[in-house]
């Protein structure tokens, strides 16, 4: 296998050494949450001094309160603007617990007089970071006069967000009781807590009752509707709203809405109408966004209008909106799904060259592609030439590679590749070995390993998984196949809480052999 099979050779021994011989034990149409702009009146013109300092630090270790006082005590200033700006946008990136380590230096040192928006903003990246009970309990301890809209609905936002309806719905009734249920970002939770608790049946009710108390619906409010209709297949609802939103005075369709009504054609077979309302989708372009051409070719690429994919990937550049990751996985993906590997391998290349970070889910929407054309040896060769660049895929893109060979029933291929996916395996990082091509591994090994290499790939494995039988049983047979001993290894099973059965049995007794069980 060439460098594949070097690379696996070369990280097994890395990992063996490290571990001292133990031996080693991914915003759309609409969020799911919302996150609340507790916060008003931030300038937009970013200034570069302290945010500078702060966004590189990313690790949950660094600790954000050490760097502010670093900041002040060399003479710096920490405008109440520039403060907040930094927690908005630390929440933007989704850097929740170092925005609740800002503003928890912001109100402990006193450096800005603290609102009820900024205790909202608390309440709920406390509700994000520490818990529920931690952001009940920081309600529960604020001045009475702190209780506004904002931090109430900032608690309801922490109940929506743990899908917790009867808590939301009573906690709803006091903020109605209070008067305080007087904006379209109350009742957006609501239909948001509806939606993600599937009850998408009660989400046109909000809507009817919100429109009843004189709130106005904003945007969201009628696109988290609309889907609701089109979850349930509902499309003469889903127009009949649609329609009444086109004619609100306080509204302004967006592209985001049209996204998601041309998404809910598409998946109803209504392409006639899906192309027309990407036409209106194409009207509301945001030419600096991003995300507006990367939904746009995605929804195209639904459609099977390549050329439609190429001409808006084309606009994004003219109109000078940098490429980025993400619109290379799209694009590719897009293309791949259409059948067209050879551009998606142009893509490919010109994502190698566009000076973007090496995030390997780039490449593996091709790995998928050439998987599923059974072109896996093209697979390993793409994976090869990164090793030769020096950029070491992870174990999701040699996971792709072992899948495809285990289903094609070439399960000592799926063993070296499983072998290299292990080697780079970390936690966490949204990939595991997929239990089919394990089991087909360990069933292959079993009669086909020797024990050396059985026992290599058992401790690469559980660094990934718990021992469990199968991988006990493919270590006893293979070496009561080679006639050695099992003893050690029966002992092992049993202190793991895994006793003996019929198949155990039957696997000591396939070859007779009375020493596989002396020490």
């Amino acid at each position: 296998m060439g460098s594949s099979a070097l690379f696996s050779h070369a990280n097994s021994l890395k990992r063996l050494i490290h571990a001292g011989l133990r031996v080693c034990e991914a915003e759309a149409s609409f969020p799911s949450l919302l996150i609340r702009p507790y916060c008003s009146g931030l300038t937009k013109n970013r200034r570069l001094t302290l945010a500078s300092v702060i966004y590189p630090l990313g690790h949950p270790s660094n600790n954000m309160a050490t760097e502010l006082d670093r900041w002040v005590n060399n003479g710096n200033r920490t405008r109440p603007v520039e403060l907040r700006e930094l927690v908005r946008d630390l929440r933007k990136r989704r850097r929740f617990s170092n925005a609740l380590e800002v503003s928890e230096w912001m109100k402990d040192k006193g450096h800005v007089p603290f609102t009820p928006g900024d205790h909202a903003v608390v309440l709920d990246l406390i509700g994000r970071v520490r818990g529920l009970a931690s952001a009940e309990s920081y309600f529960n301890g604020m001045h009475e006069r702190d209780k506004t809209e904002k931090t109430y609905g900032a608690l309801l936002n922490c109940y929506v967000r743990e899908c917790l309806v009867e808590k939301s719905l009573s906690h709803l009734q006091k903020m109605k009781e209070m008067g305080l249920a007087t904006s379209a970002l109350t009742y957006n939770d609501i239909m948001c807590l509806y939606t993600n608790t599937g009850q998408h049946e009660k989400v046109p009710s909000v809507l009817a009752e919100m429109k009843e108390n004189g709130v106005l619906p904003d945007n969201f409010s009628y696109r988290i509707c609309i889907n609701s209709y089109g979850t349930r297949s509902d499309i003469n609802g889903m127009e009949k709203l649609f329609e009444e939103m086109e004619h609100q005075p306080q509204i302004v369709v967006d592209w985001n809405t049209y996204s998601v009504v041309a998404n809910i054609y598409i998946k109803a077979g209504l392409c006639e109408k899906a192309i027309a309302i990407l036409k209106k989708y194409e009207e509301k372009l945001e030419k600096r966004n991003g995300l507006c051409y990367n939904h746009l070719v995605s929804l195209y690429g639904n459609l099977g209008m390549k050329s439609d994919i190429k001409r808006i990937w084309e606009i994004q550049k003219l109109n000078g909106v940098k490429l980025i990751n993400r619109d290379y996985t799209t694009m590719i993906g897009t293309m791949v799904k259409l059948g067209d590997l050879l551009e998606a391998e142009i893509l490919l290349k010109e994502w190698e060259t566009s000076g973007n970070a090496c995030d390997f889910r780039v490449p593996n929407v091709l790995l998928i592609g050439y998987r599923n054309k059974g072109l896996l040896e093209k697979a390993e060769e793409l994976l090869d030439d990164f090793l030769k660049k020096g950029k070491q895929p992870p174990a999701s893109s040699w996971g792709i590679v072992a899948a495809g060979y285990a289903t094609n029933g070439e399960t000592s291929k799926a063993y070296e590749c499983m072998k290299n996916a292990l080697c780079m395996y970390a936690p966490n990082t949204g990939w595991e070995p997929k239990d089919h091509v394990i089991d087909d591994i360990l069933h292959w090994l079993g009669y086909e390993g020797a024990p050396a290499d059985v026992e290599t790939f058992v401790n690469l494995l559980k660094i990934a998984c718990p021992m469990n039988r199968t991988m006990y049983h493919t270590l006893i047979r293979a070496n009561v196949r080679c006639g050695k001993p099992v003893k050690e290894i029966l002992k092992n099973m049993k202190a793991d809480g895994i006793d003996e059965n019929e198949e155990t049995k039957e696997i000591l007794n396939s070859k007779s052999n009375p020493v596989t069980l002396a020490i």
